[in-house]
């Protein structure tokens, strides 16, 4: 008697990464290293945050005596955030960044990416999710309109349907039952592409974009 398995699951995993203000220039040669670890940048965005965005994206660091110096440092130019996919992407990228004092780095992890283009303790370089739940709010935070897995199952699925897609959907079959179009699928079909409460907008927040 076969044992019926389970079809196989890929799971690929996300973390955040930021390219901080003062080494935007070497944008290129990061993201060219980036690839060539096994990484997909599924999404980037060049930003330049307010004092107050990096106090609220740091939120967890708040109190501590380097925190003000931090956000000044995160808030004095431009800096490059991507969405980094692959298995374990949270920890390679951790390990390809090395320590989070550049000085310990270059002493202990020569050849990760804080010694090479880091300064000190506080000017890093580079930022990377510290876990699940950290990539989860940070990928949120630095894109707001992306989908980040695991999608919602259970009460959370629900909560997202009675919130997002059953006003929209009833909306749209009342002014279908109104209309009664020849095509009613279509029709429908149309109007939800037209009414979708979920396609890109401009940016919510008063966050200065490159232009392009």
């Amino acid at each position: 008697m076969e044992l019926s398995m389970p079809p196989p699951q890929i799971y690929v995993e996300k973390t955040l990464a930021i390219i901080k203000p003062d080494i935007v220039d070497k944008e290129e040669e990061i993201q060219d290293i980036i690839l060539r670890s096994g990484f997909t940048i599924v999404q980037r965005r060049k930003l330049h945050l307010s004092p107050e965005h990096c106090s609220n994206f740091y939120v967890e660091q708040y109190g501590k005596m380097f925190f003000p110096n931090l956000t000044a440092y995160m808030s004095s130019g431009p800096l490059v955030a991507m969405v980094l996919a692959r298995h374990k992407a949270i920890s390679y990228w951790k390990e390809l960044l090395g320590p989070s004092n550049s000085l310990i780095a270059k002493e202990t992890h020569p050849d990760s990416l804080r010694a090479i283009y880091g300064t000190d303790e506080l000017r890093n370089a580079l930022h990377g999710s510290n876990d699940f739940a950290a990539a989860e709010r940070e990928i949120r935070f630095m894109f707001p309109a992306v989908i980040t897995e695991p999608i919602p199952v259970g009460q959370a699925a629900k909560d997202y349907l009675n919130l997002y897609v059953i006003p929209t959907l009833l909306e749209g079959l009342t002014e279908l039952c109104k209309q009664k179009p020849a095509d009613p699928l279509i029709w429908l079909a149309d109007w939800l592409l037209k009414n979708n409460p979920n396609k890109p907008k401009l940016c919510h927040h008063p966050i200065v974009e490159e232009s392009h």
